[in-house]
């Protein structure tokens, strides 16, 4: 069965459904419905080829204040312009961006709050909000704050937009090939690494920061004071650069 998923060019989805065969052994076996789980026998790599890792496309950092100013004068749905900013501003993912919710958002507390069912390593997200973002929200809000998405779709609004939507801006921009919409996540992590800040606390803010079942509960909030003033510094620091055309330094101390 995988391999003909992978035959058809689907190797992760491949992977992925082995995963899912072995939980239901597993739920057969704690239940009394079978005695051995036969996707536990091999590993994936036994009968699936490696899939290569792809770097999606980024920018270099000194090409950024260009790209900034295409976004601001992006010509197309202000709904799509919206998203673009607050992913360069969040540097989250690109689906965990088009999923949001209203809920999710605590404009009081200025956090956005992932739950753990839409991260990639399915435990829960803080993205501490600049008051940059929250402008951002706050135009958002008289266009979509009447429904749950902050992002619908166009002929759904009870989906969220095409994954396809910011990348396929990007190309018309003139960006084809050379950014994407996860590139700002690599952006981001270059930069904040060269200025100085923790390792720890960028890692912890990209959610790429490793996690076990007993520290799950608590991780995603560990060094968020830092993370808050790390997430605000760099709202501060795209504006100053988009403004001014080049890339201009960080103020402050790093955390």
């Amino acid at each position: 069965m995988v391999r003909a998923i992978e035959a058809r060019g689907a190797g992760d989805l491949a992977k992925r459904a082995l995963e899912s065969v072995g939980q239901v052994y597993r739920y057969a076996i704690a239940h009394g419905y079978t005695r051995r789980n036969p996707a536990a026998e091999f590993k994936p790599s036994d009968v699936l080829c490696p899939t290569k890792k792809v770097n999606l496309a980024r920018i270099d950092a000194k090409e950024l204040p260009e790209l900034l100013r295409a976004m601001e004068v992006y010509r197309g749905k202000v709904l799509t312009r919206l998203a673009m900013k607050l992913l360069a501003l969040t540097f989250v993912r690109t689906s965990e961006l088009i999923e949001a919710r209203w809920v999710e958002i605590d404009f009081e507390a200025r956090r956005w709050n992932i739950p753990a069912q839409r991260m990639k390593m399915d435990t829960p997200h803080i993205v501490p909000l600049a008051q940059q973002a929250i402008e951002v929200l706050e135009l958002l809000r008289p266009l979509t704050g009447s429904g749950e998405l902050i992002f619908p779709g166009d002929r759904a609004p009870v989906r969220p937009m095409s994954n396809n939507t910011i990348l396929l801006a990007l190309d018309r921009m003139g960006y084809r090939g050379r950014h994407t919409g996860h590139g700002f996540r690599g952006l981001a992590s270059t930069i904040l690494h060269e200025q100085g800040y923790a390792h720890e606390h960028i890692e912890l803010q990209l959610a790429h920061a490793p996690r076990n079942a007993v520290s799950a509960a608590y991780n995603h909030a560990l060094y968020l004071e830092p993370r808050v003033k790390m997430m605000q510094d760099w709202a501060n620091f795209l504006e100053r650069t988009q403004r001014g055309g080049k890339v201009l330094p960080f103020r402050g101390t790093a955390a």
